[in-house]
């Protein structure tokens, strides 16, 4: 089991991770999400004594990594699939690694067997594909057979067979009571990989639940309605009678309506009595993705600007261009309606208020003429704020 308890970790002015607090416990995989920036590679090191804590522990087992004897043979690790020696063949860079650490030398052969790369064992690494090049780094992580084993982005690079193959490895080397920790940006891929997600924001801990309990709390089931495109009184008509049974009803940008607090026939049976056709109603249950959206949409750090080329390309139907305001109803950074049984994020941006409009001062009747004013002194000079502290990046 790896536990991390007060992990905090600064680079001079700059914190990664502060005081997260969390357990990666056998016999699950356990899924590490958070945006790009947000201190996951930060916490793998420093699980792996790459980094040394500012403050706070994380053990592996009850022992600090650089504490654990023979460390290989009990964790391994795929956190960067380019260290390797592009002249090294990847039996060699296997072999290696197997003498480092006193594992005999045919485990090199059952771990390329494994990843399926025994056709290519004698090649040199450098004229690896970049899948290739993950399926090496999972094999040296296979190396010991550890009891504990973290990925970060496993299957960067790879094919949907891959994938899939990854896929089915994780949940297999959770299965035989091993501690899985995986992290990676592919929600769907999460979403049928992991049991159990710790999620982490600007370095610090949002959500550390299952992943159906995470999804439940960040989001909210809904019934997708659409009536004919041809006929907006009865879109308006059909929307006053889902109000007044005590729905919430909100417009989507294709014209369709997303209609919470009534379930699928009682929605039927309102669009019947009203006599409005339609064309589509059909549930809509939130994915991973959906909720992760919503609970992060406050710690991005990173977020695109409008594409000053918009425009030159006629969007197609149904389709909202960036930059454009979202439909009525749709509020937050991120565009995402606030759905009953949301719960709320404390990370979520808040709008500064706007300052009250000053009446304006009466004018004076008009005296002797004034001489003209002095030509004005030229505006100070605006600080670049575009400029990152140097010592943050180091």
């Amino acid at each position: 089991m790896i536990e991390a308890v007060g992990l905090t970790k600064r680079y001079g002015a700059k914190t990664a991770v502060h005081n997260l607090t969390f357990q990666v416990r056998p016999g699950v995989v356990t899924g590490f999400l958070g945006p790009n920036g947000s201190g996951k590679s930060t916490t793998m090191r420093m699980i792996l004594g790459l980094d040394v804590p500012t403050s706070g522990r994380v053990t592996i087992g009850g022992r600090p990594y650089r504490e654990l004897p023979n460390a290989p043979r009990q964790v391994g690790a795929l956190i960067d699939a380019k260290a390797v020696h592009g002249g090294r063949s990847a039996y060699h860079h296997l072999l290696s690694l197997a003498q480092l650490s006193g594992i005999p030398a045919r485990r090199v052969d059952e771990v390329l067997g494994v990843v399926g790369l025994q056709d290519v064992a004698k090649r040199r690494s450098k004229g690896f594909s970049l899948g290739m090049g993950q399926r090496l780094g999972i094999a040296a992580a296979l190396l010991g057979d550890p009891q504990v084993l973290l990925f970060d982005e496993p299957v960067n690079g790879l094919d949907p067979e891959g994938i899939l193959w990854v896929r089915n490895l994780m949940k297999r080397l959770a299965a035989e009571g091993r501690t899985v920790f995986v992290s990676s940006h592919l929600m769907s891929e999460m979403a049928l990989t992991a049991e159990h997600l710790i999620v982490i924001g600007r370095g610090q801990l949002l959500a550390d639940m299952g992943v159906q309990d995470f999804i439940a709390a960040n989001s909210a089931g809904f019934a997708r309605v659409r009536t004919p495109d041809g006929e907006p009184e009865g879109r308006e008509k059909l929307t006053s009678a889902l109000v007044e049974a005590g729905g919430q009803v909100l417009p989507e940008p294709d014209g369709a309506l997303r209609v919470t607090g009534l379930d699928l026939p009682r929605i039927s049976d309102l669009a019947h009595t009203a006599d409005i056709r339609l064309w589509e109603l059909s549930p809509h249950q939130a994915s991973l993705e959906e909720a992760y959206m919503r609970m992060t949409q406050g710690a991005v750090d990173y977020r695109s600007t409008q594409d000053m080329r918009a425009g030159f390309q006629q969007p197609a139907p149904g389709y909202a261009m960036p930059g454009a305001p979202a439909p009525q109803g749709w509020g937050g950074p991120g565009g995402y309606p606030v759905l009953p049984g949301e719960q709320p994020n404390p990370y979520a941006q808040q709008q500064p208020p706007v300052p009250p409009q000053q009446p304006a001062a009466p004018q004076m009747p008009a005296a002797a003429p004034v001489a003209p004013p002095a030509p004005a002194a030229a505006p100070a000079p605006v600080a670049d704020l575009t400029k990152r502290d140097s010592e943050d990046a180091r």
